[in-house]
């Protein structure tokens, strides 16, 4: 890759170039000078500023459609294929016992991402631009390569998730599904030409995709039939009684928040053409936090639906007879993905509803890794002020992701995916922190937000997100770590 430095200037990206600028201190208050950060250094350039945005004299529901967008790209992240399997399991341990947990993660994930946003929007800047600009410089290295190392975690679970829905859908070897999901980098290419709104249309159709499978084998086949009011109950009388409950409710709560997505959000939210005044920054936050929170119920609606699925199916049972006469047991280690695949159509009496689980599993890993990409622009270039052309970005994100996926698999052969899976899991828990803290201080601020720091709602809720998730992820740690002792050791 061609590269130089070039100090308080611009350079030509598409050439490959790496480029440093000081940025400028913010107004107090009114978050960067009029044009934004300094030019030349925007959160994701390409796209920044690119959608233009009613006058505020307009209508509701023209403003809405402008701003929406960038949550439904940040929501994908909590439906991916590393929530599955928690998902999938909680359900066929608890029936619908868990749904509180699930409903619990998804609103503390709306508080962190609202946050996300408020701090994009009032700035000018995304959250590692904000750290690097009002943190010593000492910790742009670590904070950098954590941020790569979960990004690329989150990488190997959504390659992980789109390489066994190949091999569900196709029979293709999974080292071959995994290669094949690499070049999915053309994809992404081909789409960032396409402006902003193209991106958030295909991941509109992929999230379609997801809640249209779910709703088919849930409501239409006929050997499902969902008892809502003891779901209900189930919401609203929470618990965590029964053994091994707490385990799983922390693995739901662990995975749901993805640090990668908090970074992605507050340059997301940068795409839409917002005036620096007081009322059009009120109305660009109250239209964020509107985006937020419709996107974030769709991904706890389709949470809870693979909870659903699983509970009607695989609840109360402990193994089912698939064709060919194999026996498949169900048990708290089992690959439920795999499972779910294999055991859907004899329990449902159609192969239609495996297809259906296939097809949506390669929806969401597909559309979990574009945003991956996005958010690897945002940390490299905001962290360290490089910029490399996106094809060089993405190749970099997947050969992470791919290259011990495949040694691993060939290794230890496709049971391990799972293990790979968990693995994933354990280094976004070591890496969430150094997310969550930084933006719930940054946001607190009244030095860099002015009159838009958090109230104290927004303080309760968010130091009490960070704090839960902080110590959901702790307690699960040890056995995360014997977990991930085992995938590198062997069994």
């Amino acid at each position: 890759m061609e590269g130089k430095l070039v100090d308080n200037a611009t350079a030509d990206c598409s050439h490959g170039y790496i480029v440093e600028s000081k940025p400028k201190k913010p107004v107090a208050g009114l978050g960067a000078a009029p044009d934004g950060p300094k030019a030349g250094h925007r959160s994701l350039e390409e796209v920044n500023a690119s959608v233009a945005v009613p006058s505020r004299q307009a209508g509701f529901w023209r403003q809405w459609r402008a701003f929406t967008g960038p949550a439904l790209l940040v929501s994908v992240g909590y439906m991916d294929p590393g929530n599955w399997g928690t998902d999938l399991a909680g359900g066929a341990q608890f029936k619908y016992d868990l749904l509180w947990v699930v409903a619990l993660a998804s609103g503390m994930a709306v508080v962190l991402q609202v946050l996300a946003a408020r701090l994009g929007v009032v700035t000018g800047k995304d959250l590692a631009q904000c750290c690097r600009e009002y943190y010593p410089a000492w910790t742009r290295w670590p904070n950098w390569i954590a941020m790569e190392i979960a990004i690329g975690a989150t990488d190997l679970a959504e390659l992980l998730g789109s390489a066994v829905a190949l091999n569900l859908l196709f029979h293709l070897p999974l080292s071959w599904a995994i290669v094949i999901t690499a070049v999915d980098v053309l994809l992404l290419l081909a789409l960032q030409g396409l402006g902003v709104r193209m991106i958030e249309a295909l991941i509109g159709l992929f999230v379609a995709t997801i809640a249209v499978c779910y709703g088919i084998e849930i409501f239409v086949l006929p050997q499902i039939r969902p008892d809502f009011a003891e779901m209900g109950q189930a919401l609203l009388r929470p618990g965590l009684g029964q053994t091994g409950m707490l385990v799983l409710a922390v693995g739901i709560i662990g995975a749901t928040v993805m640090p990668h997505n908090l970074f992605l959000h507050s340059a997301l939210v940068q795409t839409r053409k917002i005036e620096r005044d007081e009322g059009s920054l009120r109305t660009a936050i109250r239209f964020n936090t509107i985006d937020s929170s419709v996107a974030l119920f769709v991904a706890f609606l389709i949470n809870a639906s693979i909870l659903v699925l699983a509970a009607l199916v695989f609840y109360g049972k402990a193994n089912v007879t698939v064709a060919g006469g194999a026996v498949v047991t169900f048990g708290p280690d089992s690959d439920w993905i795999r499972i779910a695949h294999l055991t859907l159509a004899p329990l449902l009496g159609t192969a239609l509803a495996s297809t259906l689980f296939a097809v949506a599993l390669l929806a969401s890993g597909q559309s979990s890794t574009i945003t991956g990409t996005l958010a690897g622009q945002v940390v490299m270039e905001g962290f360290m002020h490089w910029r490399i052309r996106p094809w060089i970005r993405r190749m970099i994100s997947r050969t992470m992701a791919v290259i011990p996926a495949i040694l691993i698999v060939n290794v230890r052969g496709a049971s391990s995916v799972t293990d790979l899976v968990n693995f994933s899991q354990v280094i976004l828990c070591l890496v969430l922190p150094l997310a969550l803290f930084p933006l719930l201080h940054l946001t607190s601020s009244r030095r860099i937000m002015g009159q838009w720091a958090n109230g104290w709602r927004l303080l309760l809720l968010g130091w009490g997100s960070v704090v839960l998730i902080t110590a959901m992820d702790l307690y699960s740690l040890p056995e995360s770590l014997r977990a991930a002792w085992r995938i590198v050791a062997g069994p």
